[in-house]
């Protein structure tokens, strides 16, 4: 495998799996002494084009952000259809999800991860950019988020 495959090593955010991010958002925020992050839908899979393991999905997720200085803590709460985070979820509980790397060339790094036998799980678009789950839990123990932001 090439050295540093992604072309960083900077970690641009933590993911974390939550049952209800009312709760979870303002524990945050007390916690920290921070205003409590407000939290949105995903778009629809009309607009996102979200694909779970190769499939077309509607899945959805409220995600609310807090910045944390050097890195962002994304807080998700999934909707019951197919996603990696309605799986893990359901699987592991409530708790981290995947560490996340911006990335230019997203599709040249995921051809080459699945080279290196860490599969894609799934992939969709954001208002500004794009993102991908890659299965790296043989290897690095967590998934990995791959983010690509429009230039």
């Amino acid at each position: 495998m090439d050295k540093n495959i992604l072309g960083t090593r900077t970690i641009t955010q933590i993911g974390l799996l939550v049952n209800d991010i009312e709760a979870t958002s303002q524990a945050y925020a007390e916690f920290f002494g921070v205003e409590k992050p407000k939290w949105f839908w995903t778009d629809t899979v009309d607009v996102a084009e979200t694909e779970y393991k190769g499939e077309s999905s509607a899945a959805r997720a409220k995600l609310a952000f807090l910045d944390m200085g050097s890195l962002q803590l994304e807080l998700i709460e999934p909707d019951e259809h197919p996603s990696t985070w309605r799986e893990h979820l359901d699987q592991h509980g409530e708790g981290p999800h995947h560490i996340a790397f911006v990335v230019d060339g997203m599709k040249e790094k995921i051809a080459l991860m699945e080279k290196s036998g860490m599969p894609l799980v799934q992939k969709g678009e954001y208002t500004g950019g794009r993102y991908a789950y890659m299965d790296t839990f043989k290897q690095l123990k967590v998934m990995l988020e791959l983010l690509e932001n429009d230039k």
